[in-house]
C-alpha cells in the first residue's frame, strides 16, 4: 500500500508539473520559458523538477506529444454518434469546431509551428500525428456512411479534408490570424451544420 501511494503520489506531481509546464510554455514560448518559472508555477524546486524532467528540450517534447495524444479525443468521441448521415457528421463537425476554437488548440499549434526550426523532427510528428488522428476519424466516419450507402464518394480521404477544411477556415484559421481568444462571429452549431449541409449537398445521397 506505501509504494502504491507513493507511486500515486509521484504521478500525481508529474501531471502537475506538466501542467504548469504547458502553461508556462504557451504564454512565453519556448526560448523564454524558463525551468524556474515551471518549478515556480508548479509549487515544487528545480531540483524536484530536474529529477522529473531532465532537461528543458525533454519537457517541452512531452508536452507536444501529451497534448497531440489528447487533442482528439472529443472527436473521436463524437464519431461514435448514432443516427443518420447528417446527425453523426454534424456531430463530429460540432466536436472539431470546439476544438479548433480554443484558444489553448490554436496557441499549442501555433507554439509548434513557431518552434519547427528548433525541434524540426518533433514538429512534423506532432502535426502529421495531428492530422492522422484527426483527419483519421473523418475519413473512417465517411467511409462508414459511404458502406451504408449514405454518402457517394471514392475519395473519402478527400471529402473529410473539405469537411475540416470548411471548419477549420472559420475556426482555426481565424484564431490563427486574428489571435487565439478571438472566437467565431457565429454560433458554432451554424459553422457546423453549414458545413455539413454543404458536404451533404456533395456526397449525399
Amino acid at each position: 500500500m506505501l509504494i502504491g501511494a507513493v507511486v500515486n503520489r509521484s504521478e500525481r506531481k508529474k501531471t502537475e508539473i506538466l501542467a504548469a509546464a504547458r502553461g508556462v510554455f504557451l504564454r512565453e514560448g519556448y526560448a523564454a520559458a524558463g525551468m524556474e518559472a515551471v518549478a515556480r508555477m508548479a509549487g515544487v524546486s528545480t531540483a524536484t523538477l530536474y529529477a522529473y524532467f531532465p532537461s528543458k528540450a525533454k519537457l517541452f517534447e512531452i508536452i507536444v506529444h501529451d497534448a497531440v495524444q489528447h487533442m482528439a479525443e472529443p472527436v473521436r468521441a463524437s464519431a461514435r454518434a448514432k443516427g443518420d448521415a447528417r446527425v453523426r457528421l454534424t456531430s463530429l463537425a460540432l466536436a472539431y469546431a470546439a476544438l479548433m476554437s480554443q484558444p489553448a488548440t490554436r496557441a499549442m499549434f501555433r507554439m509548434i509551428a513557431s518552434e519547427r526550426r528548433r525541434f524540426e523532427a518533433l514538429a512534423d510528428h506532432a502535426l502529421q500525428g495531428a492530422h492522422k488522428a484527426l483527419g483519421g476519424t473523418a475519413i473512417a466516419l465517411i467511409e462508414d456512411l459511404v458502406a451504408s450507402g449514405e454518402l457517394a464518394t471514392d475519395r473519402p480521404a478527400g471529402a473529410a479534408g473539405q469537411l475540416l477544411g470548411m471548419l477549420d477556415h472559420a475556426t482555426l484559421m481565424l484564431g490563427l490570424a486574428a489571435g487565439d481568444e478571438v472566437r467565431p462571429a457565429r454560433p458554432l452549431p451554424d459553422i457546423a451544420n453549414e458545413a455539413v449541409e454543404t458536404f451533404l449537398a456533395r456526397y449525399g445521397v
